[in-house]
């Protein structure tokens, strides 16, 4: 495949047909009130394997001679790549072996090794784990399938794009994620030969944003440490990917890590979707800058959705806390009986529910005979904590708040 065009794509979407979910592309009432467009969601969730990477995986497996897939493949991945090759891996007969950094989180490795493949965990970082499966390819004799900078792959991933526009032909906007540039790189070629006139924006978080500095010149303002969009935290972009985005690409959106988690939140709230950090990143880039797509009929690719449950549960407990329906409030009282029922009462009075509390008296700095409440209270929401907030204070009681939200008590 010396060049990329819709034909190759179009002969992957034929190849893939049967063998990957065509997924749906579903409109949100929700989210469209929220942003006040039309917002039309591509879900690459409902893969078997979670995320968009099936479609390039099995592309590039099948691309290979049957003396190459006899001997074995080899991939190195931190998450949803590894568990799209090992998967069609499995399906074809083909010995694999998996290259995952040492600290890739244990669900991710289990996920993986469910689909019959080696695994090997080395390296601290993925560029060190890159350079170790090129030593192994090397000595096993093993052919290396690239996550991004692959043709084959690219194509794959280039399928979603026409189904995107086969399923919303009147789309003004696609947005999508953007790692190493595979997804992209294949949507747009697909998209922009389907229909000149659509705009592809791309999307990185900062610390990560290492296409956009390449082709714009762009900085970033974080140091790229942890980030929840773990999924698109690559450093390095395709040679390959980088060449075609910077033909077709309209732009690049760099998102900040507050707003990959809010769009994870959204996702979950207003859609009742599960969706990974790099999976919301489309959704993120309509949060930082609105009014590019006010009024627009806007299609999202929502890439992936594996996410840790306890990320999960962390993420909708702090969108609670900043939307002012779960609060930390703490009540210094003096210690005499019946306070607490007081409290409590007037809480109550007002539909609030306490979740939880904690009585403490026998710290220094606390006076003698005083004592400090800090009650975890659930609301509806900014106004409700404010009026039993007002009613604690009109009763005599010291009332201070301490979560996030209490710049807008």
């Amino acid at each position: 495949m010396a060049s990329l065009t819709l034909t190759e794509i179009q002969e992957a979407q034929t190849q893939l047909k049967g063998i990957v979910i065509e997924t749906p592309m579903i409109y949100s009432p929700s989210l469209s009130r929220i942003f006040e467009a039309q917002i039309f969601l591509k879900l690459e969730t409902f893969q078997e394997t979670g995320s968009f990477k099936e479609r390039g995986a099995y592309t590039k497996l099948k691309s290979l001679s049957s003396e190459v897939l006899k001997r074995g493949i080899i991939a190195l991945s931190a998450g949803n790549h590894a568990q799209a090759v090992a998967f069609h891996a499995q399906k074809l007969h083909i010995p694999t072996t998996i290259v995952m950094p040492l600290f890739t989180p244990p669900t991710k490795v289990g996920n993986t090794e469910r689909w019959g493949a080696r695994i090997v965990l080395a390296g601290r970082n993925l560029d060190e784990a890159y350079k170790i499966a090129q030593e192994i390819a090397l000595k096993d004799h093993l052919t290396f399938i690239h996550p991004y900078d692959d043709p084959y792959v690219i194509a794959g991933q280039g399928t979603v794009g026409i189904e995107m526009l086969e399923a919303c032909p009147e789309l003004d906007i696609i947005v999508v994620a953007i790692g190493g540039g595979g997804l992209c790189a294949g949507l747009v070629i697909a998209a922009k030969s389907i229909k000149p006139s659509l705009k592809v924006y791309g999307v990185q978080v900062d610390g990560y944003a290492s296409m956009s500095h390449i082709l714009y010149g762009t900085s970033e303002r974080s140091s790229g440490n942890a980030t929840l969009a773990d999924g698109i935290a690559v450093k390095t972009p395709g040679n390959l990917t980088r060449a075609i985005l910077k033909d077709f690409l309209d732009g690049i959106i760099v998102v900040t890590e507050e707003e990959i988690e809010h769009a994870v939140h959204l996702f979950a709230c207003k859609q009742n979707i599960i969706v990974e950090g790099a999976g919301a990143a489309g959704l993120s880039a309509l949060l930082n800058s609105p009014s590019l797509f006010k009024g627009k009929k806007v299609g999202i690719v929502v890439s992936g959705g594996n996410i840790d449950a306890r990320i999960v549960s962390a993420i909708m407990l702090r969108g609670q806390i900043h939307e002012g329906r779960l609060n930390l409030l703490r009540i210094k009282i003096t210690d005499v009986p019946g306070v607490l029922e007081q409290i409590s009462g007037i809480i109550a009075k007002h539909q609030g529910n306490i979740v939880e509390v904690k009585h403490e008296r026998l710290i220094y700095e606390i006076p003698i005979r005083m004592a400090e409440l800090d009650i975890m209270v659930e609301t509806r929401g900014i106004d409700h904590i404010h009026l039993i907030i007002e009613n604690l204070k009109a009763s005599g009681f010291d009332v201070s708040i301490l979560t996030t939200n209490s710049d807008k008590i």
